[in-house]
């Protein structure tokens, strides 16, 4: 009875079906096809839909297939019981590894795999000679390792330290396992425009794209091999900075560029 009356218009008519007349089943079918953050906003509106957004079968879908694999390098304590939804929030989130010289994430957008390497777990020429190399934490590095001082972690502001990248050219290049290969090579302080003016970028990380790669499949894993090198001793060099190293899915470098794919 209650049922029947809740379905009447003011007038005793039939009121039309809104939005949470629609089955949790039939949304969960829809949120199949969409995006974790347009899931999250649609969550809002009805109980069906929020229902629906929390389902595993959705989240199933939104995480890689070898996402144990991400789980595997956390204690396990931190994901048991969770729900696929939750695992994937936890995923969305930098896990580092590797005495925390690496860290991977799923980007929240796609669910795609993304991983940054850094600088301390690059086996780099010179970098125990204190002449040619200096290890200085920065709370501006991408990757945190221990704490950092302040007196180290200022921006630094004499940029005419930086000299000796703009006479040669650097060579970048990798290459996988199953033989792809790529490189790409610039002088070092050809910084973008920072404004419609030309004015350029000073005092920011600057990104290089060095190439692009295909991953067939989870098995065998994708072994990939990188180098930065410019081996010329006819100047000096110096004041370059080398935070970590990216690998993620090509189509998107623009997100990291604008710094939101974290």
């Amino acid at each position: 009875m209650g049922a029947s009356l809740s379905n009447l218009g003011s007038n005793g008519s039939a009121a039309a079906p809104g939005l949470g007349d629609i089955p949790e089943n039939c949304v969960a079918r829809v949120f199949l096809h969409l995006t974790p953050p347009e899931i999250c906003n649609l969550a809002r509106l009805t109980r069906s839909f929020r229902g629906a957004a929390s389902a595993d079968s959705v989240w199933q879908t939104k995480l890689p297939t070898n996402y144990q694999d991400l789980l595997d390098l956390m204690p396990a304590e931190r994901y048991r019981n969770l729900s696929k939804k939750d695992i994937f929030a936890l995923l969305s989130r930098p896990v580092p590894f590797d005495d925390g010289n690496k860290e991977v994430w799923l980007d929240r957008v796609t669910g795609r795999v993304c991983m940054s390497i850094s600088a301390k777990a690059m086996s780099i020429t010179g970098i125990d000679d204190r002449r040619y190399w200096t290890w200085v934490p920065t709370e501006e590095s991408r990757l945190h390792l221990g704490r950092f001082s302040k007196r180290l972690g200022r921006r630094v502001r004499n940029y005419e330290h930086t000299h000796g990248w703009d006479i040669k050219p650097v060579k970048f290049e990798l290459s996988t396992m199953d033989g792809q290969r790529a490189s790409f090579e610039c002088c070092l302080d050809e910084a973008e425009p920072d404004d419609a003016h030309g004015n350029q970028k000073c005092g920011h990380w600057v990104d290089y794209k060095v190439g692009e790669f295909i991953v067939r499949g989870s098995e065998p894993t994708t072994k990939v091999r990188f180098s930065m090198k410019q081996i010329d001793c006819t100047h000096s060099k110096g004041g370059l900075c080398v935070d970590s190293v990216f690998i993620i899915p090509s189509h998107l470098r623009e997100r990291t560029r604008s710094g939101i794919l974290k």
